[in-house]
């Protein structure tokens, strides 16, 4: 019962950007390098912060810069394969071959219908018997996306909602957190996989889900798309039926309902 009384409070925009802000500051930063210990984080993988003539733990300006640390050149390559499509997160995914009308998803205890994402009758025609790759993103990871091909932007939306925890505890008891939650979408038209429904979903305390690439602009494979600050959040992909379809591990495994962790950039799935 306390927590129905408070869920409208703690899954409400404004908490979670407070929040987000407080991450902002120079007194954040002094949870950095103890973080990085408890959480076993390989920080020699990536860039220093903007404090430059610190030791890399302490070059962090705000616990939000560190929480946006971009990789070192050369620790992550987006295969070149125009057959394969790579990874857009680092991330632990589930994926199905096949959006049906029974398909249930379940993402940390969550089921729910994959089109409900989009909001949208037109694009959920055009996605729908397609495949879908789910894209899970834990505090500790890098949270930065990116395009997996080619290509260019044909329409992109926001989907006001709240911003619910996605922890597996509140999952279980509101199984329709995906798609109350807030989210944008991103159609684009790609070289070699057709179009693809490219959905940011927010959750408690994540700030704010920031595009930094001009989407009036064509991309390439690789390309940053956009970053999320403080919080761990999901990215998912769904494509046209018959366009390409999730690796074959993949889909072994979330049958066994295990993710697959994958590495920015490594095959996600093929034509």
């Amino acid at each position: 019962m306390l927590g129905k009384t408070f869920a409208p409070l703690i899954a409400s925009k404004t908490l979670s950007q407070f929040y987000g802000r407080r991450q902002n500051t120079m007194k954040s930063a002094l949870k950095v390098p103890e973080f990085i210990k408890n959480f076993s984080i390989e920080i020699a993988d990536y860039k220093k912060g903007s404090l430059k003539g610190k030791d890399i733990e302490n070059s962090y300006r705000s616990f939000n810069e560190f929480f946006i640390r971009e990789f070192a050149e050369g620790k992550r390559e987006f295969i070149e394969d125009n057959s394969s499509l790579a990874a857009c997160s680092e991330a632990r995914y589930f994926g199905h071959e096949k959006i049906s009308d029974d398909l249930e998803i379940p993402v940390k205890g969550l089921h729910l219908k994959p089109l409900d994402l989009l909001n949208n009758e037109k694009w959920g025609e055009v996605f729908k018997g397609g495949p879908i790759v789910i894209a899970r993103l834990c505090p500790v990871d890098y949270h930065r996306y990116h395009y997996p091909d080619n290509g260019h932007t044909i329409d992109h939306y926001s989907v006001n909602g709240d911003l619910h925890s996605v922890n597996p505890l509140a999952l279980k008891y509101r199984p329709n957190i995906f798609i109350k939650n807030e989210r944008r979408v991103s159609i684009l038209e790609t070289e070699n996989f057709g179009k693809l429904a490219y959905i940011e979903v927010g959750a408690t305390c994540v700030g704010k889900i920031v595009q930094s690439f001009d989407e009036t602009n064509s991309f390439k494979r690789g390309d940053e798309k956009g970053y999320f600050l403080f919080g761990g959040s999901t990215v998912i992909l769904i494509g046209e039926a018959g366009r390409w379809t999730p690796c074959a591990d993949i889909l072994e495994n979330t049958k066994q309902g295990v993710e697959t962790y994958i590495h920015l950039g490594d095959k996600l799935g093929c034509r």
